[in-house]
């Protein structure tokens, strides 16, 4: 369905005293519409389950991304897997969510606890049909998507949490569904989602997780066009046709740079409001331009939402700033990362005699660097980009 995609993001903490996890998730996309996500869980901890759960993750998204039915996957995984020298078996358990043609999901659970599924914001069970494959009790079920639903898969380490602390046998699985309840309904992107869930599991586990626990979330929502103007065109002549070209495209405008919002505001014949007041210290405070929803400052603000992406694709430790904070660098992430899922961007290659100073570290490859570095950022989030340089 072209009105809607899934939004997917994960985190996983690991084993007290491990360097490696022992989970993999793997993300392999057959289309613009369909994807392929597995979540493994490998035997134990350390080295040894997380080259198993790679295996397993690498093998069962590759092999189904390419149509090749789950029976072979599963036997190919039996037959690849490394025996444990230890406890003589190779084990490692999955979760597959399918999304096929953004409107519906086929879902394949082995041995993880249930994968959550929302909808209307409220935790709702799905019928599941029992299969036995190469002697694995195998579930799977396929469900129609609808805007806002939301699957939680995750492995064994969330329900383990707080096991002879705050609970006597864990986190149930009923128990993380009603408080992950009133986070799906707080409109949160997946990638938030899933390290608040995350974060809840080493909290109880204080701080000292006793398992690797992974949560991976897909949610399911409309396209919502977003287009960003940043920098001003190298010829002149090009102002007017870059400037109708920006303003004409569907969905929310952001401009960027002092040269940039002039050309614009002239474009539109409406003054800029400009604002003195700084909502963090290092970063320029915004402006207001009717016609535009916002006009902020440009390479040092762009500078900051880089930071923030490239933290988001990580340990997504600083979300709570940029989810919070009035500042210019904040409100492009929240309309970047958590409402758009097609952006467009403007770039103009005009050279800013300001930034030609030897003693600012500002040049015109770092501001084009900024621009490609920020792309790639969003595509790995799951955006559709697309850059017109002028």
């Amino acid at each position: 369905m072209k009105d809607l995609c899934t939004d997917i993001g994960y985190k996983s903490i690991f084993h007290y005293g491990e360097e490696l996890c022992g989970d993999h998730v793997d993300i392999i996309e057959q289309d613009d519409n369909s994807t392929v996500i597995v979540l493994a869980d490998g035997l134990g901890s350390g080295v040894k389950a997380s080259i198993l759960s790679t295996l397993t993750s690498k093998i069962i998204s590759t092999m189904m991304s390419e149509g090749i039915a789950l029976e072979e996957c599963v036997s190919t995984i039996a037959a690849t897997l490394p025996v444990c020298s230890v406890r003589g078996v190779a084990y490692s358990t999955f979760s597959i969510i399918n999304i096929k043609d953004n409107s519906v999901a086929e879902l394949i659970q082995y041995d993880n606890p249930q994968i959550l599924f929302f909808r209307d914001y409220r935790n709702v069970d799905y019928p599941k049909v029992e299969m036995n494959i190469g002697g694995k009790k195998i579930y799977k079920s396929v469900i129609r998507l609808q805007e806002n639903d939301v699957f939680i898969a995750m492995s064994d380490g969330c329900p383990h949490a707080g096991i002879g602390t705050a609970y006597n046998f864990g986190w149930k699985l009923e128990d993380i569904a009603a408080y992950m309840e009133g986070l799906v309904a707080g409109e949160y992107t997946a990638k938030n989602l899933s390290t608040m869930l995350i974060e809840e599991v080493n909290r109880l586990y204080g701080n000292r997780p006793g398992d690797d626990a992974t949560a991976c979330v897909v949610k399911v929502r409309k396209r919502v066009p977003m287009n960003m103007l940043f920098g001003p065109p190298r010829n002149r002549d090009d102002a007017d046709r870059m400037m109708s070209l920006f303003f004409s495209k569907e969905g929310k405008h952001i401009v960027c740079g002092g040269t940039t919002s002039s050309i614009a505001a002239k474009y539109l014949g409406k003054p800029i409001r400009a604002s003195l007041n700084f909502e963090v210290s290092d970063i320029p405070p915004i402006a207001q331009l009717e016609g535009v929803d916002l006009v902020t400052e440009g390479v040092i603000t762009v500078n900051k939402v880089l930071e923030y992406a490239r933290d988001y694709l990580s340990e997504n430790k600083m979300y709570e700033q940029w989810n919070f904070q009035k500042d210019g660098a904040s409100q492009i992430c929240r309309l970047l990362f958590e409402e758009a899922t097609d952006i467009n961007f403007y770039v103009g290659r005009a050279i800013n005699p300001a930034h030609q100073n030897p003693d600012l570290p500002i040049n015109f490859s770092i501001k084009m660097n900024l621009v490609e570095e920020l792309s790639k950022a969003l595509k790995d989030m799951g955006k559709k980009i697309k850059v017109s340089y002028f």
